[in-house]
């Protein structure tokens, strides 16, 4: 009896969590949570519904799971970019140059931001998923707080700036930049956008070193 226990705990698991839920948003990703169906969700995730429903609950249940994944990841991913001593602009910079690679991923194009392709239209109805797309916005802010605070303090931005202000600006520049690879612009000119709202604030709000005519024909 006891032999027949061990070997039942020594099973390995017929489905890895992370996978079967990075597999779930990405098919979320390309659906939306209303446009995709549970039998699709199977499909790509190799679990039936009893499967699915064990490990993470009903459609809905398991569309939070995702998005709590994808925020935590956005977080990591942009406290490491702007986590460090180096002048502001170059954090920024890196920072966005992370975005935009993580916005262009996908096997079927570009799919931008999870959370404003899926989440703005279910957060309408949903608070839950409202409170979710709120939390990750504000922390998006204060990440870019700290980040251009510290860059006061050690001389790279005018005392007169507010980096509270200046962080709504770098926290919309990210939103568009999901817009944008979303909408199909490429790489390098998502780059160029990105570089001139970094020149901006690292110049402290004075004329950034790309000319007026030329950010125009970036953005046509």
């Amino acid at each position: 009896m006891v032999q027949k226990e061990e070997t039942k705990r020594g099973r390995p698991r017929e489905y890895d969590p992370d996978e079967a839920l990075q597999s779930a948003m990405d098919a979320f990703w390309d659906g939306g949570f209303s446009g995709t169906p549970l039998d699709l969700i199977s499909d790509r995730t190799g679990m039936n519904r009893p499967s699915l429903y064990a490990a993470f609950g009903d459609k809905e249940a398991l569309y939070l799971k995702t998005l709590e994944s994808y925020v935590a990841g956005r977080r990591a991913m942009v406290a490491d970019a702007l986590g460090s001593d180096r002048p502001i602009g170059e954090t920024l910079r890196d920072s966005y140059r992370a975005m935009i690679d993580w916005f262009l991923r996908g096997d079927g194009g570009a799919r931008g931001c999870y959370l404003i392709a899926t989440a703005a239209t279910e957060s309408l109805a949903n608070p839950r998923v409202r409170q979710i797309v709120a939390e990750s916005q504000a922390d998006l802010d204060r990440l870019f707080t700290e980040a251009f605070s510290a860059a006061q303090a050690r001389g790279e931005l005018a005392r007169h700036l507010d980096p509270k202000a200046l962080a709504i600006i770098a926290t919309a520049m990210a939103h568009s930049l999901a817009l944008r690879a979303r909408a199909g612009q490429p790489r390098a000119q998502l780059r160029e956008i990105a570089d001139s709202v970094v020149d901006l604030i690292s110049s402290g709000g004075g004329p950034p070193r790309v000319s007026r005519n030329r950010l125009k024909r970036r953005v046509r």
